[in-house]
Order: structure tokens, then sequence, then C-alpha cells
């Protein structure tokens, strides 16, 4: 059997844009497949009484040096989005939606929201822009609407969220390599070392 991370992420997770600009890499020179688990992050906070650290003043102020200060380190492109937190229930469901049709439309849509969210920041909670972001992107907007709004995309977010929480996942990124649960862009280092 060959060796898998599994990659549990919400795109409005700055750390888990960070994590997912290094985990190919990683990935690659490991010989290993990615399993990409789209999850709400909202919903497992709820679930595990976590927060987002926004929500804690002097906490948040630490984490956008410390966002800075991994990005330099990890070679990335980012900026806080000023629009920061954006509800991120459609784009994660679009997520899903892209993901059930094929790996290249998931990508190319991952590609595209990450960016808008991270690289060049957008205002993401607004349908008008992701609308926009995505034909930019060769995805038709109303594609997107249409995967939102089917049950089985909504079905799939519900479940890979809830089984996250049953897991152990408090927050992410969360990665899992042989059962062991690796949480934070600050341990991919552990992560690599679980592949090798």
């Amino acid at each position: 059997m060959s060796k898998q991370v599994e990659f549990l992420f919400d795109v409005g997770s700055p750390y888990s844009y960070l994590a997912y600009k290094q985990l190919p890499k990683i990935a690659a020179a490991q010989g290993a497949q990615i399993r990409w688990t789209p999850v709400l992050l909202g919903g497992i906070f709820q679930a595990t009484g976590n927060h987002s650290p926004a929500e804690v003043p002097a906490k948040g102020l630490h984490s956008n040096i410390d966002l800075q200060r991994w990005a330099r380190h990890f070679g990335v492109t980012f900026g806080m989005n000023p629009n920061f937190p954006i509800n991120t229930l459609q784009l994660m469901r679009g997520a899903v939606g892209m993901q059930m049709r094929s790996e290249t439309e998931f990508h190319t849509y991952l590609d595209a929201v990450f960016a808008a969210m991270f690289g060049k920041p957008q205002n993401m909670g607004s349908p008008e822009v992701v609308a926009s972001v995505l034909a930019d992107a060769g995805i038709d907007p109303a594609l997107f609407l249409t995967l939102v709004n089917d049950t089985a995309v909504k079905e799939m977010l519900k479940k890979n969220t809830t089984e996250a929480v049953q897991r152990g996942a408090f927050g992410a990124p969360t990665f899992f390599v042989n059962g062991d649960m690796y949480w934070g862009q600050d341990r991919l280092h552990f992560v690599e070392a679980a592949l090798s």
C-alpha cells in the first residue's frame, strides 16, 4: 500500500493555506499520496469548543505576525485577508462538489479560492467576487451554485466535518499519517518524518 497523508482543511484558514502550499512538495519528496478532506472549520470549532485565534485580541495580533513569518520561511506569497473572518460554508461546499466531479476541477478550484483568500486577498464573502474569481479560473459560476445547493454535497461536507471531530480534530490544518494526528502547518516536519 502506498504512503498517504490525509489533509483536513478549510479555505478560510490562513494556516491551511500555508500548508496547502507546502504539503504537495513534501508528499512528492516522500513518494506519498495526499488524501484531500475538505471540512468546515466553523463546525469543528462549534463541536469542540475551540475558537479562531482572531477571537482573542492578543492572539489574533500575534497570529498576523506569525503568519508573515511562516510565509517568509516557506517562500510563499501571503496577505492577510482584510475581510477575515469569512464564512466559508459555500466555499467549502464548492470544494466538496468540485472534488466529487473530478480531481482536475477540484485542484483548479482550490488554487483559485486559496489565492483569492490569501495570495491576493479579495472579499470571498461576496457572491459577486466569488463568481468573478471562479470565472477567471475557467469555472462556471452557475456550476458552483448548483453544486453548493446539491444535497449530496451538503451531506458530504457534514460527514467530513463530523468524522474529523470524532477522530480528534479541533482545528485546521490537521493531518493524519498512519492513524496519527498532527495539527498545524508548523508540524509539517513531523508529517514529513512520519512519511519517511
